[in-house]
């Protein structure tokens, strides 16, 4: 799609539209779009502001803005009735003012801005399930953020908060929390108790894949003689956090047939690259579910013919919760316990809880269950989601799966007793 385009009218009746020209002011040519336009893409422009009348757009759903220089989220974007996603990272925005947030708000990203306040009608928009936070220089969550009922992703990493913000456990449907980088949270282990693997005995192979945080390649060990797979880090900004903070936390978890844990960190990098020495998994093993769509907001995606036999669907569901029961024992909350960030076999039920990307230490004066049940919650999901796959039903691990989704978190149960019911099942 391009200006030019939309200037002669070749994008007539368009429901999405994406212009990324260095633009400095906002074309009005996208007024013409009125009537359709559903989701505009703005992101790498130069844009200072939106126009006054930006609610002129009454069907837009989703605004992508990333990369531009608002020092201030639009406030004309609170004038948009059906809008319900924003989206502007890097964007250099300092200050959010209240009316800046439409009323259907549902999907607020504001990563790596320098945002230090937020405002008391963030809680007051009863539709917000996801708020991505990281990266800016908050020390505070505004106290309406209480009565955000609806919340169930909450990322808050790598900004300026010294005290815990408790009021997040209390937040009856909040599943997913990534808290890493900021002073309240301990020091991780030191470095010098972890394995080296010098990066002059890995030879490269091939590319497997590539994510916000770093890039996984297939690579030979020679000293082991074995292939494994090496994560080299981009050390960037994600939505779950810095880069370095999942790095620490990988390196802190040990092994547990369920991880995808590291086997070393590589050493002696010739640009200097962090990155980790991991097993590589077995050919034909594949995420469990697709990530959420724009439709979805919090929930994955599957493949709608997929089917699961009860064993399948128990050894698969047991063996992420041991492996998160695992991961709470050692100081840590995973942070991002979803179907799409687990791998597993497509056939027996072999799987591992992989992407630390938004995992945690305990914080300094957080209460360590409450923080373990509000992943609780998010195994409850995953099971419910898995039990629903199996044509025959599986009311015990549905049952299960129901507990741990209570709305008083105090009623879930912590992970050690998922693990024995299971064990039971």
């Amino acid at each position: 799609m391009s200006l030019s385009a939309l200037r002669r009218g070749d994008l007539a009746g368009a429901r999405v539209l994406q212009i990324n020209e260095d633009l400095t002011e906002f074309p009005d040519e996208i007024f013409g779009l009125a009537d359709t336009l559903e989701m505009l893409d703005l992101a790498g422009n130069r844009l200072t502001s939106l126009p006054a009348d930006f609610g002129r757009l009454h069907r837009l759903r989703t605004f992508f803005g990333s990369g531009n220089r608002f020092a201030v989220l639009p406030p004309a974007l609170g004038n948009c009735p059906s809008l319900s996603q924003i989206g502007c990272r890097n964007a250099g925005i300092t200050q959010v003012p209240g009316e800046s947030l439409p009323p259907g708000l549902r999907w607020l990203t504001l990563t790596d801005n320098a945002i230090a306040t937020l405002p008391d009608a963030l809680g007051e928009r009863r539709n917000l399930q996801k708020l991505l936070l990281s990266g800016n220089r908050l020390s505070a969550l505004p106290g309406s953020l209480q009565a955000a009922d609806n919340l169930e992703l909450l990322r808050i990493s790598a900004n300026a908060f010294t005290t815990w913000p408790g009021c997040v456990t209390s937040l009856p449907r909040l599943a997913w929390l990534a808290m890493a980088g900021n002073p309240f949270n301990p020091p991780p282990p030191p470095r010098a108790t972890h394995r080296l693997i010098s990066w002059s005995g890995l030879t490269s192979e091939a590319v497997l894949g590539q994510g916000a945080s770093g890039i996984v390649h297939r690579m030979t060990w020679q000293d082991e003689q074995r292939a494994v797979a090496v994560k080299l880090f981009k050390g960037r900004m994600t939505s779950d956090g810095a880069a370095m903070d999942e790095m620490a936390a990988m390196l802190a978890i040990g092994q547990h047939p369920n991880l995808t844990s590291p086997l070393g960190a590589v050493s002696e990098h010739p640009d200097g690259v962090e990155g980790l020495v991991m097993p590589l998994l077995p050919d034909g093993w594949r995420p469990l579910a697709g990530p959420p769509s724009f439709e979805t907001c919090s929930r994955d995606v599957y493949d709608p013919g997929m089917q699961l036999d009860r064993a399948t669907a128990l050894r698969l569901v047991r063996g992420i919760a041991e492996a998160t029961q695992h991961l709470h024992a050692k100081g840590l909350i995973h942070g991002d316990l979803y179907a799409h960030n687990i791998l597993w076999d497509g056939a027996r039920g072999a799987a591992v809880l992989s992407d630390l990307g938004a995992a945690g230490f305990y914080p300094r004066g957080a209460d360590a269950a409450a923080l373990q049940r509000i992943e609780t919650r998010a195994w409850g999901i995953l099971a419910e989601e898995v039990a629903g796959r199996c044509p025959e039903g599986f009311q015990a691990l549905q049952s299960l799966a129901e507990r741990c989704q209570h709305p008083r978190p105090q009623a879930r149960p912590l992970m050690g007793d998922v693990c024995a019911e299971l064990a039971r099942l």
